[in-house]
Parts: C-alpha cells; structure tokens; sequence
C-alpha cells in the first residue's frame, strides 16, 4: 500500500517532519469540522431551519448522552481491530467520507418537512454526525499517538503539533466560513441560506476528507499488541470496567481534572455559539465575526509555541492553573468594557493564552492523574481513564450548546422578526462573558486549594521504588 510515512519500523526512533504533520494533518480535518459545527449549527437550525431553539438545545443536551457511551463502545472496537493499516489508520479511511456525507446533511434539513419530521431529522443526523461518525474519527485518531511510536519525545511532540493543527482549523473556520456564506448565499441582504450552508459545508467537507487522507498516507503504525489475545499476560492485565470506574471516582486529582475539562469545553461552546451570536444581534456586524474568533484562536496557537518552556520551569500544574485564572480576567475585561473595541480585543487575546496555557497542559494532566490513581490503589484505569475525560469534554460541549439554546429561546428570540427584543442582547451578553467568568473563577479557586498532585505524585513515586 502507498505509504509516505518516515522509512523505518522502529518505534523508539525518531519520526520525520512529514509523518508530525502528516498526523497534525487530521487534527485539522475534525477540528475544523468540529469548529463549525459549535460554532454555526444552532444559528443554521434558528435562522435557516426556523426551528425553536429551545427544542434544539433540549435535542443536543439528549443526544450528548449517546456520544459519551459512544465513546466506550468505539475504544472497545478499536482495541479489536485488526488490519493491515493497523488499528487507528484504518477507521479514519473508512470513516472520514461518511462523516463528510453525514455532516452536509445536517446542514440541508429540508424545507418542506412538517415541522415534527424535522425535529426527528435533526435528531438523527445530529447523532449519526457526532455519537457515530466524529467518534469514530475522534478516538481512533487520539489512540494513533501510542500506535505510532513508543518514543516519549514524539508523542509529546505529536500531541503539541496536533493541538497547533487543531487551532489552525479553527483559524481557517474564522477567517472564511462568513466570507464563503456571503459569498454564496441565494440573498443580497441574507447570508443564512439554506444554497450558502450548503455549498460552504459541502466545500469544508471536501477539504476535511482530503486532510485526513494525508493523515493515513503519511504516518505508520508501529507499535503493536505485546501480549497475543486470549495469554495470560492480557488476562493478567485486564481490568473490569466496574473495577476501574470504582478506582478513578476515588482518585480526588481525577475527578476534580475531569470536572475541569467539562468546565473548560462548556466554556468553549459558550463562546464559540456566543460569538456568532454576539457579533449578529449585539454588534449587530457579521463582519466583526472574524476578529471576534481570531483573537482567541491565534493567540492561543501561539501560546503553545511557549508553554512547554513554561512548563519546565514551573510545572504542569502551576501553568494550567494560571491558564484558567487567565481566562477567567480575559471573560471579566470584555464583560465590563465591552463598549471599547480595542479592549475587547485584548481581553479575547487574555483568553485565547489562557487557553493555550491549560490546553497545552491538559493530556499530561490527565497521565499524571491516572498514574497517580495507579499508584493509590493498584490499578490501571488507563483506557477508562481517557474515555472518562473525553467523555466529559464532549457533555460539557453539548451542554454548553444546549444551555444556549434554552438561554435564547426564553429570551424571547424569533429569527422571523428583524429587530429582536431587548432581552435577546442581553442574555446573549452575560452567556458570552459572565458564565464563562463564573465557572472558570471556580475552577480556578478549586485548583488552588486543592489540586496538589504535583506535591504528592513525587512523594508517592519515590515511596514505590
């Protein structure tokens, strides 16, 4: 099979800059897939469905329940996966066409549905797109660190460039998914249409798939199965799902970590929809929408160029914690001085470091904790561990999603009226700076008083040897 990915089959050997970028190459594809979708797809279902956005938030605050169980089932079938393009290579071949297919669909809800049917067809696609065919990118893609090298210096490398791909597709969406609706769209005074939606999506897909391909084709799975199926190495190291939930809810840095990721996602929703919102009926300028999104996109890309030298001078901990308490200022400044813009944009770039800082500590943070929890009780929790997190990044984004659904919809917003009640400006107003600021204090104050891990996991590794 064609294959551009370093030439050895060493997987303690370095890795060539065309396999890091050919593997940051698919975080870039559902990213910016993904950066739609909490961006655009409640304003797409409000202003060109014409669907209540209270049922919508209600729909996505369901349908979150099935994409966090997807999760488990997912890593379970990728874990049983055999092929010659290995284990995670092979489903992101498979899937992302599918995943194109299925998410301009979510974007073509037919018009002359009854207004029930459309519901339904929400519902379906919206889960088929996330607790299927994202899933099936998503966890795949994540466990192709540990299947690509067992080298620590290149999967710490791999998972800080994907992370950069990662905010460069959100970039990309900032810059020209606005452009591309006007650009597009059936109506001189309208740029939400159902002829601009589509074209858009259907040229973001296109892209999407093309950038996972060059994951596939560039990178190489080394790293296989130590122990055969069925030998008592495997059976000795198997952990029952039960058993290692019961080790992680007893593990305090874990659970305070995974409430902190939910936080930090609900967040990023928040003021992902906000933002479209915000600049649509506050600023009442879709134009403003790119400087609104880049200023916390850029600044958090080049953030992470730094926040490794942070991290070696003061700590994993201390930078997350300082990347919360960053962001919590940024969502203070711009609620009270939201009338400057130059302001607004500098409390936006305070968020965007903020969340370059916590990002970029994030999945060490997770390792420190499970192996923290291992430690403590005896037992791995690796897998359950992971999907336990991810699990609640993907609650807290639909959450967050739904929140600002009902949020609006009791406002009283009606995308049918062209002047929209007072009320609308100002729940959108404190969704996009004082709950963020509320919740991020919060976690801020948490850590503070008690996440120490970085204290007590030396103490503890030092009393195992």
């Amino acid at each position: 099979m064609l294959n551009f990915a370093t030439k050895h089959d060493d997987p303690e050997a370095s890795l060539g800059w065309n396999e890091r970028i050919g593997y940051a190459s698919g975080g870039f594809a559902f990213n910016m897939i993904n950066g739609i979708i909490g961006s655009f797809l409640t304003i797409y279902f409000t202003n060109v469905a014409l669907l209540d956005a209270g049922i919508i938030a209600t729909i996505i605050a369901v349908s979150k329940l099935f994409d966090g169980v997807s999760d488990l089932v997912v890593g379970n079938i990728v874990d049983r996966t055999n092929s010659k393009m290995g284990k995670g290579r092979t489903w992101l071949f498979r899937m992302c066409i599918p995943f194109a297919i299925t998410t301009v669909l979510l974007f073509f809800v037919p018009q002359n549905f009854p207004t029930m049917v459309k519901y339904v067809y929400v519902f379906l696609m919206y889960n088929i797109v996330n607790a299927v065919c994202l899933t099936f990118m998503l966890v795949p893609y994540y466990s192709m660190i540990s299947l690509i090298t067992k080298n620590e210096y290149e999967r710490g490398f791999l998972g800080n460039i994907q992370q950069m791909f990662q905010t460069l597709g959100n970039v990309v969406v900032n810059s020209f998914f606005v452009i591309m609706l006007t650009r597009f769209s059936s109506s001189a005074e309208n740029i939400y249409t159902q002829q601009a939606f589509t074209v858009t999506m259907l040229i973001f897909c296109i892209v999407m798939v093309l950038a996972s391909m060059i994951c596939v084709f560039f990178t190489k799975e080394r790293v296989h199965d130590s122990a055969p199926k069925g030998s008592k190495e495997e059976k000795k190291d198997a952990v029952s799902p039960l058993t290692a939930a019961k080790a992680l809810l007893s593990n305090k840095y874990w659970v305070i970590l995974t409430i902190a990721m939910f936080v930090v996602f609900f967040v990023i929703i928040m003021y992902s929809v906000g933002g479209v919102y915000y600049c649509q009926y506050v600023f009442n300028d879709m134009s403003q929408y790119s400087w609104m999104a880049n200023t916390i996109s850029i600044a958090q890309f080049a953030t992470m160029f730094v926040t490794p030298f942070f991290m070696k001078k003061f700590g994993k901990t201390t930078v997350y914690k300082a990347g919360i308490g960053v962001m919590a200022v940024g969502f203070l400044g711009f609620g009270l001085f939201g009338s400057s813009t130059p302001i607004m944009m500098f409390c936006n770039v305070l968020k965007g470091c903020g969340l370059g800082m916590a990002g970029g500590m994030a999945l060490g943070l997770v390792a420190d904790t499970i192996t923290y929890g291992r430690l403590k009780t005896g037992i791995d929790a690796v897998g359950m561990g992971n999907a336990g997190v991810s699990a609640a990044q993907k609650i807290g984004l639909g959450l967050g999603q739904a929140v600002f659904g009902w949020a609006l919809s009791g406002s009283g917003f009606d995308a049918s009226l062209e002047v929209q009640p007072a009320s609308v400006s100002t729940t959108i107003k404190f969704i996009y700076n004082w709950i963020p600021f509320a919740m991020c204090a919060i976690v801020f104050v948490v850590f503070l008083l008690f996440y120490h891990i970085d204290k007590d996991l030396p103490k503890m590794q030092e009393a195992s040897k």
